[in-house]
């Protein structure tokens, strides 16, 4: 199997957690290693890789990928370099800071024949693929009203300065609300209008700390939550369509188990406990049915998968750079909405 080299741009929680452990289980790459400022730790976990000093030495290096995952307002600045020096990208969440910027990356990504994508690692969560399979499968019915929440209780300012400084990558909106947006775009299509209401509840914050966002469809709508003070979370997913609903609390295991050291596998990993699944409450063949239904086991592997595919075989990103642009310009309109206090067309 051809490898592909490939290089993070940090080595803090994301590089270690949800980046260097599925390069180290795919055949089809070779972590080269981690561009480290300050503190020297990739070495620690893979003694074999590099730290490197600077950013110009991973673009002066053999590897093909580079992974920008660093703080969201340095993305489009790093993610252009890269594509530039000819190298394949995968660009965490938030894509960029602005809709321009996404489109100008895509656009140098084709330019230079490369591949682009975005780390919308949640897309194999194992809650979020078994609300799509129930949609998809026609369960419900025709499309009503969904309401997706990623709750917290965490009054507290982050330690980490890039999070809570007021700056244009800061804020729960782009960085919880991209995972809110992309699945909801995942499984429904790109909205006719976004409604948004934006607010900081913790004492002290400088950044945007709750979300309540509402897609528009046609003939249905998708609301979209995310705040700190949840302590009773709510389901994470709640979807009513004509013939019953489906309700699904956030059961995904793997960020746990990476956090804690596990190493990820291609059998029984990212597979939820039997407590969490989903509460389905519809008509089948003429019958009322109330019951739990199996989970699907999630796992990121497959998006390197995906992106080893494209790569190699020159087939699609797993999450595209067109796809990062659509969440940008949801964001983009749910900022103006809460502004300006009504709905924004798109």
């Amino acid at each position: 199997m051809q490898k592909i080299k490939t290089a993070l741009l940090s080595y803090g929680m994301s590089g270690k957690v949800f980046h260097a452990p599925f390069l180290e289980l795919h055949p089809g790459f070779e972590l080269m290693g981690s561009w480290e400022r300050s503190k020297k730790l990739i070495q620690l976990d893979y003694p074999t890789v590099t730290s490197y000093p600077t950013l110009e030495a991973i673009l002066d290096s053999e590897a093909e990928l580079v992974i920008i995952n660093t703080p969201v307002a340095t993305h489009y600045e790093y993610a252009k370099q890269v594509l530039q020096a000819g190298k394949h990208a995968i660009v965490e969440k938030a894509f960029t800071t602005t809709v321009a910027e996404a489109q100008e990356l895509a656009a140098i990504a084709k330019a230079k024949g490369v591949k682009l994508a975005v780390f919308q690692n949640r897309r194999w969560d194992s809650d979020l693929k078994t609300v799509k399979q129930v949609v998809a499968d026609g369960l419900l019915g025709e499309m009503v009203e969904a309401e997706f929440h990623f709750d917290r209780y965490n009054p507290s300012l982050s330690p980490k300065l890039h999070k809570e400084s007021a700056n244009d990558g800061a804020g729960i909106l782009k960085d919880l609300g991209p995972h809110l947006i992309d699945q909801a775009l995942y499984l429904f299509g790109f909205p006719t209008t976004v409604y948004a209401d934006i607010r900081t509840t913790r004492t002290g914050s400088l950044v945007d700390d709750w979300i309540d966002i509402v897609l528009y469809y046609p003939d249905f709508r998708v609301r979209l939550k995310a705040g700190f003070f949840v302590r009773e979370a709510n389901p994470a997913y709640v979807v009513h369509g004509r013939k019953g609903s489906f309700l699904k609390h956030r059961g995904d295991v793997q960020e746990d188990e990476l956090k804690a050291g596990k190493k990820p596998n291609l059998d029984d990993w990212g597979t939820e406990p039997i407590a969490k699944e989903g509460l389905l409450h519809t008509v089948t063949d003429g019958e009322v049915v109330r019951n739990n239904i199996r989970t699907l086991q999630g796992n990121y592997y497959d998006f390197f998968e995906g992106m080893h595919q494209a790569i190699v075989n020159d087939s699609i990103e797993p999450v595209t750079a067109l796809e990062g642009v659509q969440v940008m310009r949801v964001i983009e309109a749910a900022i103006q909405s809460s502004l300006h206090k009504k709905g924004i067309d798109l």
